[in-house]
């Protein structure tokens, strides 16, 4: 399955071999503020739960976490 899971604040490319090989874009929202969009293909949810652990573990907040079947919406 593949998840796109929203952050508050910026994390560059750098993050994505300790994330779990995520794809990773930023986005500035209305208010000047950055969304990061993690894109991810997963195994299972405990694949799922590891990911939100470590945004957990970088004290991020969440935003949210959608799934997109099997295949990436672009």
């Amino acid at each position: 399955m593949v998840y796109q899971i929203k952050i508050n604040g910026a994390l560059d490319q750098t993050w994505s071999n300790w994330l779990g090989n995520v794809d990773i874009r930023t986005s500035q929202t209305d208010d000047d503020g950055v969304i990061t969009t993690l894109s991810v293909d997963l195994v299972d949810q405990a694949a799922l739960f590891g990911i939100l652990d470590h945004i957990r573990d970088l004290n991020l907040k969440l935003v949210s976490v959608n799934r997109h079947g099997e295949f990436l919406e672009e």
